[in-house]
This record gives C-alpha cells, sequence and structure tokens, in this order.
C-alpha cells in the first residue's frame, strides 16, 4: 500500500527538478541567441528616458486640466444656485 507514495515521491522529485532546469534555461539566453543580438546590434529596452518624461507631463496637464473643469463647473453651479437659495439671516 505505500509503494504509490514513494512513486509519488519520485514523481514530485522529477517535476521539481525539471522544473528548476526549465527556469535556470529561461534565465540565461542561449549563446546561439546572444551572439545574434551583438551581430544585430540591438541594445535593452531603457524605459526611463524621454518618452516616459513626456508621458508623465502629459498625464500631470491632464490632471490640471480637468481640475480646472471641476473648479469652473463648482463655481458655475454655485453662481447659478446663489439667487435661488434662500438667504439665511
Amino acid at each position: 500500500m505505500g509503494h504509490w507514495k514513494s512513486e509519488l515521491d519520485t514523481l514530485l522529485a522529477e517535476t521539481l527538478a525539471f522544473s528548476a532546469a526549465i527556469r535556470d534555461q529561461m534565465a540565461q539566453p542561449s549563446p546561439k541567441y546572444k551572439e545574434e543580438i551583438e551581430r544585430i546590434g540591438l541594445k535593452p529596452l531603457d524605459y526611463g528616458g524621454q518618452e516616459r518624461e513626456e508621458i508623465v507631463k502629459r498625464v500631470q496637464s491632464f490632471k490640471a486640466h480637468q481640475e480646472k473643469f471641476a473648479r469652473e463647473r463648482e463655481e458655475y453651479a454655485a453662481a447659478k444656485l446663489s439667487p435661488i437659495k434662500p438667504s439665511r439671516s
């Protein structure tokens, strides 16, 4: 009855070893691909360049624009509602 447990343990150990080997292969690029990348002259992506700065500026501008619209709506509503509201004296 304990035979299936040993088979299960063996299968689990083999699976873990296989997944570790695959993970190691994925982490290290193949020398063939590395040579090809160097030959072509590709460079790693740089996500901190001018494009990122441009996006940050546009987002800030958009937020400022939205805040301006919100203030204008509030002011307009207050101006239209002030004659309607009864004075509290």
